[in-house]
């Protein structure tokens, strides 16, 4: 309509189109106009000043000029602050990119717009509102993939001998109480759950901790929840009760073990409690446990990752974790169309921080390290005496 219509008849136009839609905002967002140019459209149809041929429009090229036109530096001096370049110490440089604080910015350097001008002037120089994006995972090892070579044959390897693999992390540590949890669930109109305002640690009645461990080859997770620190003693105590529990009635009569995990936190490369834990382990069950790190920056890359711990997040969406049976109950029932299942359990030990291993320890460990990056792919076994 707006190529066969002048100004005036554009102006009109809309405002009919705004009395019988009865908002004028989604017509001049539609339009592309101001909602002064509907408002004033309707005041003229209003008040009977309707267009009638031979009425002096204004010539093309009237009317106000644009911001750009009339202030030469606007457009520099906006690029520069929407995309600070130079001196890395410049405040601005640091601060949110919202309309006020540009409109207050350019006003320092002399420039008067308002923000709904602002918007229209970023918008035609190509700018857009945008959130972050996770991509950067950090500076990559020169041996990456050929780490992930490595993990991979020995995945085939253990498969073949049917010997269990198993990938372990821990998840996000979650508050006990009536909390919101990320999400949206369909309810019943009407029925909304409400959660506290403040996720204070204060009103929360502990912590969850719920370190995973998922069987690769039988797609089945078992989850460990702790109350206390996600330390290397958790970590391998979550293990062994994987294996009791689980292992030992899935893989009787079987002597390795193959563990995959990223390369920090309770079960990371430098860990020295990691080690001497697993070597109780390994001399306990009489199964030797063979460990390749992830390597550095890949974290998200653990099977874990995307095959359990993205399910559970799923499963428990919109739901306000408010006791430990409640998280118990949610891991529990946690399933997918390829046969994902879950097994979990509360654990209430206590695991005290900051332990050091002494060299002498680390010396009586019966472990025998890989060729290859030796500090990512180890094997440790039962002690012979």
């Amino acid at each position: 309509m707006k190529s066969l219509l002048n100004e005036k008849q554009w102006r009109q136009y809309l405002a009919f189109e705004a009395k019988v839609f009865g908002r004028i905002l989604p017509i001049a967002l539609a339009a592309k106009v101001s909602r002064n140019t509907v408002k004033k459209g309707i005041s003229e149809v209003e008040s009977g000043d309707l267009y009638s041929p031979g009425a002096r429009i204004r010539a093309k090229g009237g009317g106000a000029k644009s911001l750009s036109e009339t202030d030469s530096t606007l457009v520099s001096d906006l690029e520069s602050l929407a995309d600070p370049k130079g001196d890395p110490e410049s405040l601005l440089r640091w601060t949110t990119k919202s309309l006020a604080h540009l409109v207050d910015a350019l006003s320092n350097n002399g420039h008067t717009i308002k923000k709904s001008a602002l918007y229209n002037l970023l918008s035609s120089l190509g700018f857009s509102l945008k959130s972050n994006k996770k991509n950067i995972e950090g500076i990559s090892h020169i041996d990456r993939d050929a780490q992930f070579v490595h993990i991979s044959e020995s995945c085939k390897a253990f498969e073949t001998a049917k010997n269990p693999i198993i990938s372990v992390d821990c998840k996000k540590k979650e508050l006990i109480g009536n909390f919101k949890n990320n999400g949206l669930e369909w309810s019943p109109k009407g029925q909304n759950t409400t959660v506290n305002v403040y996720d204070f640690k204060s009103l929360s009645d502990g912590k969850a901790v719920p370190y995973g461990v998922y069987d690769i080859i039988k797609n089945a997770g078992f989850v460990n929840v702790g109350v206390d620190h996600d330390t290397a003693a958790f970590a391998v105590e979550s293990i062994r009760r994987w294996w009791n529990d689980v292992g030992v009635k899935l893989y009787p009569a079987k002597t390795e073990l193959l563990i995959t995990s990223d390369g920090g936190g309770s079960n990371g490369v430098r860990n020295r409690l990691w080690k001497r834990e697993l070597q109780k382990l390994v001399n306990e069950t009489n199964i030797s446990i063979t460990v390749n790190h992830l390597p550095p920056a890949t974290s998200k890359w653990n099977k874990i990752e995307h095959r359990l711990f993205s399910f559970i997040s799923i499963n428990w969406r919109a739901k306000p974790l408010a006791s430990l049976e409640t998280i118990i109950e949610l891991l529990n029932h946690t399933t997918t169309k390829e046969g994902l299942t879950v097994k979990a359990r509360v654990d209430k030990n206590i695991y005290p921080i900051k332990i050091k291993v002494t060299d002498n320890e680390m010396e009586q460990l019966n472990i025998q390290r890989d060729s290859f990056h030796p500090e990512w792919n180890y094997t440790i076994r039962p002690h012979t005496d």
